[in-house]
C-alpha cells in the first residue's frame, strides 16, 4: 500500500471538508455588516453550535502535514508565515466574538466588527496562501530560499479576493437555508451578485495561472491531463447555470449544493495543477513523506479517529437542523 499517496488523499479531503464546512461560517461573518441586529443574532445562532467543530478539519490538515510530510511543512511554513499568522489572529478574534457579543450591550458593536474582521482576514489569508502555493515556492536544497514577502503578489491578492467572494456566497446560501423573514429577500439578491463576482474572479484566476507557470500550462493543455481538465469548466458552467436558477427559484438548499460543486471543480483543477507535488514544482509527495513506519503508525490512528470525527460532525448537524430564530440559540 502506498501510504504517502493515501495520506495525501486524507489531507486533501480534510482541506476540502474545511473549505466546505468552515467556508460558510466564515462567509456568514463577512456578511455581518449588511445585517440588522435581529438578523445578526439569527445568523450567529445558525452557526454557533457547529463552527468550532468545522475547524477540526483545519487542525487535521495542518497537523497531518507536519506529521506526515515534514519536509513539505518545513518549506511551506516559512514561505507563508505572515498570512498564516494573520489567519490565526483572525480566527482568534472571530472565536472570542462568538461569546463576548452576548455578554455586553454597550460594546456589542465592537464584537460585531471583530467577528466580521476576523472572518474577513482569515478568509483573505487562506486565499493568499492558496495563491502562493499555485505560483510556486522558491527552494534550494531542502529549504525555503525565498524572501519574507514572496507570498505578496498581484496574483495571490486576487486569489484572496476570489476565495472571499466564494466563502461569502457559501455563507449567504447557508443563511438562506437556516433563517427566515427579512433576511431571505435581502440575501437572494445579494447571493446573485456574489455568484457573478465569484465566477468572474475564479475565471480570472484560471486564465492568469497558466501565464505565471509554464509547467501548469503544460499540464492543462497536454494529453492526458487536458482530457480531464476540460471537463472542469464544462461542469462548472453547468453548475453555475443551475446555481443561478436555484437562486431565482428561491431554492436555497439546491443553490448551496450547486455552489459546492463549483468548489469541487476548483479543487479538482488545483489537484491537476500540482499533483504529484507536495511542494509545487519542488518535492513530490513521496520525497516529502516521513518514513513508511511513521506513515503506517499514524494511519492506524487516523483510521480509528476519522470515522468518529465524521459521526459527531454529522450528528451535530442533525441535532441542530432546521431554521433558527434570533431569540433561540445555545446562548439563550
Amino acid at each position: 500500500m502506498d501510504y504517502a499517496l493515501l495520506w495525501a488523499g486524507i489531507i486533501a479531503i480534510a482541506v476540502l471538508l474545511y473549505v466546505i464546512l468552515d467556508g460558510f461560517d466564515l462567509g456568514v461573518g463577512i456578511l455581518f455588516p449588511t445585517l440588522n441586529d435581529a438578523e445578526k443574532d439569527a445568523a450567529m445562532n445558525s452557526i454557533a453550535p457547529i463552527w468550532d467543530g468545522n475547524e477540526t478539519w483545519l487542525v487535521l490538515g495542518g497537523g497531518g502535514l507536519f506529521a506526515v510530510f515534514p519536509l513539505a511543512y518545513s518549506v511551506i511554513m516559512p514561505a507563508v508565515y505572515a498570512p498564516i499568522i494573520a489567519m490565526l489572529i483572525g480566527l482568534i478574534f472571530r472565536g472570542v466574538a462568538f461569546e463576548y457579543r452576548y455578554r455586553t450591550k454597550a460594546g456589542r458593536y465592537l464584537w460585531d466588527w471583530s467577528f466580521f474582521g476576523g472572518s474577513f482576514v482569515a478568509t483573505f489569508s487562506q486565499g493568499m496562501i492558496l495563491g502562493a502555493l499555485l505560483q510556486g515556492i522558491s527552494v534550494e536544497g531542502r529549504q525555503y530560499a525565498g524572501g519574507w514577502f514572496d507570498w505578496l503578489t498581484p496574483f495571490t491578492v486576487f486569489c484572496g479576493v476570489a476565495v472571499t467572494f466564494g466563502y461569502t456566497l457559501l455563507g449567504g446560501c447557508w443563511l438562506l437555508i437556516k433563517t427566515s423573514g427579512s433576511i431571505e429577500q435581502k440575501l437572494y439578491a445579494r447571493c446573485k451578485q456574489l455568484t457573478l463576482a465569484f465566477l468572474g474572479s475564479v475565471g480570472v484566476v484560471s486564465i492568469w495561472l497558466p501565464f505565471i507557470s509554464q509547467e501548469i500550462a503544460a499540464r492543462w493543455f497536454t494529453f492526458p491531463n487536458a482530457a480531464a481538465f476540460f471537463l472542469i469548466p464544462i461542469i462548472s458552467a453547468f453548475a453555475a447555470f443551475k446555481l443561478w436558477r436555484s437562486l431565482h427559484s428561491e431554492k436555497p438548499l439546491s443553490a448551496y449544493c450547486w455552489t459546492l460543486i463549483i468548489y469541487l471543480m476548483a479543487f479538482a483543477g488545483f489537484a491537476i495543477s500540482i499533483f504529484p507535488y507536495m511542494v509545487p514544482r519542488a518535492f513530490t509527495l513521496w520525497e516529502a513523506a516521513a518514513p513508511e513506519n511513521s506513515l503506517k503508525f499514524l494511519f492506524a490512528g487516523a483510521a480509528f479517529l476519522l470515522p468518529i470525527i465524521m459521526i459527531y460532525t454529522a450528528y451535530s448537524y442533525w441535532v441542530f437542523r432546521g431554521k433558527v430564530k434570533a431569540d433561540e440559540g445555545y446562548h439563550e
